[in-house]
């Protein structure tokens, strides 16, 4: 089961960010996986533009000129965005057997991990309450 599919909501995660002119942190839906290269497609990212000659059609209007196009991008710097949170998460596969009029069959849905990043937000909360009241402890022994 491929982890990336047609539709889903991913970010960029590597690269150069916006401010240097990248796309890191830009996100965007997948228009096209492109399995057999391991690459995706994403609405509004990688844009690449493309010269095209100049001709006219049998009925005299121009075709052609620079054209400006999405551009595929390697699958692995991309990240699924978690609907819940709106940042990228990784994933996981949960196998559950259901049994309905008596057939038995195998479902597997997509689960978000949670983010290690988010906890050591907390860790790091955790930390500056532990330190206040040490130092407000020394002030009152002087």
């Amino acid at each position: 089961m491929a982890k990336i599919r047609k539709g889903d909501l991913v970010e960029v995660i590597s690269g150069p960010t916006q401010d240097r002119g990248g796309d890191r942190g830009r996100q965007g839906k997948v228009l096209e996986v492109l399995a057999d290269q391991d690459r995706v497609i994403v609405e509004g990212v990688n844009y690449a533009t493309k010269h095209t000659r100049v001709g006219q059609t049998q009925r005299g209007s121009k075709t052609g000129g620079i054209e400006t196009a999405e551009a595929p991008i390697h699958i692995s710097n991309v990240a699924l965005v978690n609907p819940e949170t709106g940042k990228p998460a990784r994933t996981g596969v949960k196998v559950e057997q259901v049994e309905k009029d008596g057939v038995t069959k195998t479902v597997r849905t997509r689960v978000f991990k949670p983010s290690r990043r988010d906890g050591d937000a907390v860790k790091a909360e955790k930390k500056t309450e532990k330190k206040a009241p040490k130092k407000a402890a020394k002030k009152d022994n002087e």
